[in-house]
């Protein structure tokens, strides 16, 4: 089994990461290989809703001149998907939106692509917003007919400057379970 972490900021070794790497530390623990994909920072277009996507029904998307192709065949090939995402004004990144905008066309017209993984949505937040985000994230989710593991709070950690999250006992906690969660649940849908 393998799940794949899709961080959403531009800091590549800053909150965001560090809080997918407490989930992929319980994952591993349970003998699920893991993977962390940089989305943050890269260019990546937004969806232009040409519908192309449903027509050719081959999961990819027509806009070739960035990664998010290659991001795709992570997602199908993953058993389960982390995306995470810093706060921005009570948003994501403009990049994990790019993200969601098109892997979301692109599963629905391939016939559910993403259909019954497991994803789960990780969020740093300074003060406020995150629950915003967390729910961004999870839209994508639900609308994909995946399956959503909990934990014993909302998956935000409290954080700014990078290395903020080590701090945040409760936050780490959280993360911590939530891989413990993703891991159970991933055998139980592959049993």
């Amino acid at each position: 089994m393998k799940v794949v972490g899709f961080n959403g900021s531009p800091r590549e070794q800053g909150n965001t990461a560090a809080m997918i790497g407490e989930v992929f530390a319980a994952l591993r623990k349970e003998g699920i290989e893991t993977e962390l994909v940089q989305v943050g920072g890269k260019p990546v277009r937004g969806c232009t809703a040409c519908m192309r996507c449903r027509e050719s029904a081959d999961g990819t998307c027509v806009i070739n001149d960035d990664e998010l192709n290659d991001w795709l065949q992570k997602m199908a090939a993953a058993d389960g998907i982390i995306l995470g995402s810093p706060t921005y004004f009570s948003d994501l990144t403009p990049e994990m939106k790019a993200l969601i905008d098109r892997a979301g066309f692109v599963a629905r017209g391939s016939g559910g692509l993403l259909r019954r993984k497991v994803g789960a949505a990780v969020v740093a937040v300074r003060r406020a917003g995150g629950v915003h985000v967390f729910d961004s994230i999870n839209h994508l989710f639900l609308i994909s007919e995946m399956i959503v593991p909990g934990s014993v709070y909302w998956n935000i950690g409290q954080a700014r400057d990078i290395g903020d999250f080590a701090r945040d006992e409760e936050g780490i906690a959280t993360m911590r379970k939530l891989g413990e969660n993703m891991a159970w649940l991933l055998k139980r849908v592959a049993a």
